[in-house]
């Protein structure tokens, strides 16, 4: 179900190249800057480092670390996604690790 990623809409802010940036949405008003087959793939700006992602869905929210630059993303803490669908995300957020490093830095700074 992750073979292929739904890209957000244009960056509203203009802050980043990656294509999908900085689109807000969701409850917490937190920018998505990658959809992954109707997850929302999240940055919060006032959050912590190390580099990471927030993956929140219908089925519940998982939050990978980064490994910036190059990866890979390494799961930190999961709830309601199952192993199968934790497992498919980690591979999706591999194929965009650069782009969501890039991301990152862009809000934060830093890795």
């Amino acid at each position: 179900w992750m073979n292929s990623p739904e890209v957000a809409a244009p960056p509203r802010q203009g802050r980043s190249s990656f294509p999908s940036a900085w689109v807000y949405g969701g409850q917490d008003g937190a920018p998505t800057v990658l959809r992954l087959d109707g997850l929302r793939v999240v940055i919060y700006p006032a959050d912590h480092r190390p580099a990471h992602v927030h993956v929140v869905g219908a089925a519940g929210e998982a939050v990978f670390v980064l490994n910036c630059p190059g990866g890979p993303s390494e799961l930190r803490e999961v709830y309601g996604f199952s192993l199968r669908e934790t497992r498919s995300i980690a591979v999706a957020l591999d194929r965009h690790i650069a782009a969501l490093c890039n991301e990152w830095s862009a809000i934060h700074g830093d890795f």
